[in-house]
């Protein structure tokens, strides 16, 4: 079945391709995946499978083979990024502020994929195949919680995900035994002073000052609060404040994000940004409020299934196609699925003969990488049911 099914991957790859294109140039940011979700939802129902919605805009359709056995689910992410995508590529984003910039354009063409494969062999399993195909995971609270809240995990025996990964060379699989990416938080710092003319700053409580100190500040948390051997990120990602050169602003913003995979750092890293935020500002007169926002929770692979699915990828795809990698301090709300039944997140490479990293507006990934990930996520389903 294995040389059956990767001759017929290979048959669709033109599809695959297209398919992945008309998502990259038609971008829809969290909770707004309409057309996604109903491009989606029209191809999974010509394959005559029921479809039903999920946590708003979210999909469950549920592919039933042979009586008894099992339940798999598979889950791919539909929502592009708010950013003005950079490059000339011919399918470049149509919808201005709005870019597939992270590869879920890639995951939803892997998973439809999946479906028609399996479609096509429901008499040689037992058991059901659960797709689901999730809104929202780039934006807390993400879309995963309200999935589950709506039952894409009832019956669900285990659940796995693929990311195609720019960090490594197309075709390459990794996943980790445990902790494999991190809870991922954010907060906001609100700095109010007193403005001001910036030629008479002594008159005025200068809040860029205290921002920028705080800023700095805060990068002490880390080296000097937190266990070495845990790994902590504190990063800050805006700073709003101001509007002309001369004149002192009464209030400024920051906006930034915690990374951890422990919660007692968690907690400490929590603590220790209220009380350097508000010292800080105190020791310049001014005053300062911090918000922090929990977000996702740790993705902690189950240690069988992390192993089931290395195996599965090793016997699929050769063995020289597995590495070990560390874990990572970007978040996934595809914790949310791993929290509820055991499973495993896997990262495959796509990332040859491109230059930028997740995220950045001129983000691409090598298309390559399409079938052998959809070769792998039908496999994995195929052998879990076994």
């Amino acid at each position: 079945m294995d040389k059956d099914i990767k001759e017929e991957i290979e048959k669709l790859t033109p599809r695959l391709v297209a398919w992945r294109r008309d998502f990259h140039q038609h971008p829809e940011v969290a909770f707004e995946e309409k057309r996604t979700s109903g491009v989606i939802r029209k191809y999974l129902e010509n394959l005559s499978l029921p479809v039903a919605s999920c946590g708003g805009l979210g999909l469950r359709a549920v592919l039933e083979g042979k009586p008894g056995g099992k339940t798999v689910a598979l889950r791919a992410d539909m929502d592009a990024l708010p950013l003005v995508e950079e490059g000339d590529k011919e399918y470049i984003s149509l919808n201005t502020g709005a870019t597939h910039a992270c590869g879920h354009d890639g995951h939803m063409a892997i998973l439809m994929a999946v479906a028609k494969i399996l479609s096509e062999r429901k008499k040689d399993f037992s058991g059901r195949v659960v797709f689901l195909f999730q809104p929202a995971e780039e934006l807390p609270p993400g879309g995963a919680e309200d999935m589950i809240t709506d039952g894409a995990l009832d019956g669900v025996d285990a659940v796995f995900g693929l990311h195609l990964w720019q960090g490594l060379p197309t075709g390459i699989v990794a996943t980790i035994k445990g902790p494999m990416m991190a809870q991922s938080d954010n907060f906001t710092v609100t700095v109010k002073g007193r403005g001001g003319h910036g030629s008479m700053p002594h008159m005025a409580c200068d809040t860029i000052l205290v921002a920028s100190e705080i800023v700095v500040a805060c990068q002490s948390i880390v080296s000097r609060n937190v266990d070495p051997l845990k790994p902590a990120v504190v990063s800050f990602g805006a700073i709003q404040g101001g509007t002309v050169n001369n004149i002192i602003p009464t209030t400024v913003i920051l906006k930034g994000t915690v990374r951890t995979f422990d919660p007692a750092v968690q907690t400490l890293i929590e603590g220790r940004l209220k009380d350097v935020v508000e010292m800080t500002a105190k020791a310049f007169g001014a005053e300062a409020a911090l918000e922090y926002v929990p977000g996702y929770p740790v993705v902690v692979n189950d240690a069988a299934m992390a192993d089931f699915a290395l195996d599965v990828a090793r016997k699929t795809l050769g063995p020289d196609r597995v590495v070990s990698i560390d874990p990572v301090m970007g978040g996934e709300d595809f914790a949310y699925f791993l929290k509820k039944v055991p499973g495993a997140f896997l990262f495959f490479g796509a990332g040859d003969g491109r230059s930028y990293p997740h995220h950045h507006p001129g983000f691409d990934i090598d298309e390559q990488a399409l079938p052998p990930a959809a070769l792998l996520l039908a496999r994995l389903a195929l052998e879990f049911l076994g």
